[in-house]
């Protein structure tokens, strides 16, 4: 008997893991895009960028110097993260080399070459580097939706920072050649270390090579506090500089985004009996509501109360002569019924049918009933306001052990 019940214990054990496992694969928990996308963790989805380019370099004077002569080189190194599928940060540092025309002389400002234009301007030639940083949103993300694998992207930025800047120094006193008035010193571009402040935006071209690597399309436009190049001119007046830069930005590891976690529960392989069970259930609990309002809506009946005998007089056994509390009772029934002339009244006479015959009981209910009028009749109440007759059955039919509540004359309106 204990092996049974063991081995029968193991089988339901065992079952009822096998219908948990069956409950368990039948849902299944799937990233649900239409949810949008989370935000990462702060260890995911970094990127670092090289870029090298070329700027064009815009003060007030320059437009007198040969617009191929202004090109210069640019260089920049970024590293950065996305924070969301469209929002993301990045830091580094920028490098421009800055050329244009001054009408400052030589030695009260950067310091310029050598060679004047027109015997008006002084060609300038200086470098600004410093640390940056940008704000980038994501517009194809934004408008398009995220889509991993996506093979173009477009991002604008704006953002800023602050640069050193740097020229070569000239030598006045000694020079290799008679002719030229000024030639560059030895400490090159150690002299003049000025800082400035630059705001900035742009737009990025990005195009996916792989997982890992993007090439990039770095448009932008700087603003920055210009030097002196006009005679007599304060310092601080914003130059302007567009700049292209082709770059190369590998995408550290996590690189894709993840959306909410959603339980995807299959339906069953015929839903329409459920479809049908449930628009009936629908239908009926319409029409409910509908019975239930028009019930709500429906008045109240008046409650017809039936009235109860003005009187009933009980006697024992084989008896049907009044008692005196009899003859009290009735003296107050007759002042009732002289109170309400116009009001007819029957006097019914009962006796119950457990005991004695039929000829002993109905000479009991005449007796008792013809008793009552009479008293009655002569307690004032008028022969004609008063009808006197007989019941055969019982009073009250509740068995032979309540046989006494049928020995009765009962007095009621008519």
């Amino acid at each position: 008997m204990k092996k049974i019940t063991f081995l029968s214990f193991i089988c339901v054990l065992f079952l009822g893991q096998a219908t948990m496992a069956q409950n368990a694969q039948e849902i299944t928990y799937v990233e649900d895009p239409s949810q949008g996308y989370l935000f990462n963790r702060f260890k995911d989805n970094w990127f670092i960028s090289a870029e090298g380019g070329v700027g064009f370099y815009i003060s007030p004077n320059d437009n007198e110097r040969c617009w191929s002569d202004r090109f210069s080189p640019a260089a920049s190194l970024y590293v950065g993260k996305w924070f969301s599928p469209i929002i993301g940060l990045r830091a580094g540092v920028n490098w421009l080399q800055c050329k244009g025309l001054s009408s400052v002389p030589q030695g009260t400002g950067i310091l310029w070459d050598e060679n004047m234009i027109k015997d008006k301007y002084y060609k300038q030639k200086f470098s600004e580097v410093g640390p940056v940083f940008d704000v980038m949103l994501n517009l194809t993300n934004w408008f398009c939706g995220y889509k991993p694998g996506r093979v173009y992207n477009i991002s604008a930025y704006v953002g800023g920072g602050g640069y050193w800047s740097f020229s070569k120094d000239y030598n006045t006193s000694t020079t290799p050649d008679p002719d030229e008035k000024y030639s560059y010193s030895e400490n090159g571009w150690a002299y003049n270390n000025d800082r400035v402040i630059t705001f900035r935006g742009g737009i990025i071209n990005s195009f996916r090579v792989c997982d890992a690597l993007q090439l990039s399309l770095d448009i932008r436009y700087s603003g920055i506090d210009n030097h002196r190049d006009e005679a007599g001119e304060g310092w601080n007046k914003t130059a302007h500089d567009v700049q292209a830069y082709l770059g190369l930005t590998y995408l550290f590891n996590k690189r894709e985004w993840s959306a909410p976690i959603v339980p995807v529960c299959p339906e069953p392989e015929n839903c329409d009996p459920l479809r049908a069970r449930l628009q009936a259930a629908e239908a009926r609990i319409a029409d409910l509501e509908q019975q239930l309002k028009a019930c709500l809506e429906k008045p109240e009946p008046e409650a017809i109360v039936e009235k109860a005998p003005l009187a009933t007089i009980y006697y024992p056994k084989n008896v049907f002569k009044l008692t005196k509390k009899d003859v009290n009772l009735l003296t107050a029934v007759a002042d009732v019924m002289k109170d309400n002339p116009n009001t007819k009244y029957v006097i019914t006479g009962w006796a119950d049918n457990y005991t004695g015959n039929d000829q002993i009981n109905t000479r009991l209910r005449h007796n008792r009933v013809n008793g009552v009028k009479k008293q009655l009749n002569k307690l004032g109440v008028p022969d004609a306001q008063v009808e006197a007759t007989v019941n055969h059955t019982n009073l009250v039919d509740l068995g032979e052990k309540y046989q006494a509540l049928g020995r009765a004359v009962t007095i009621e309106e008519k």
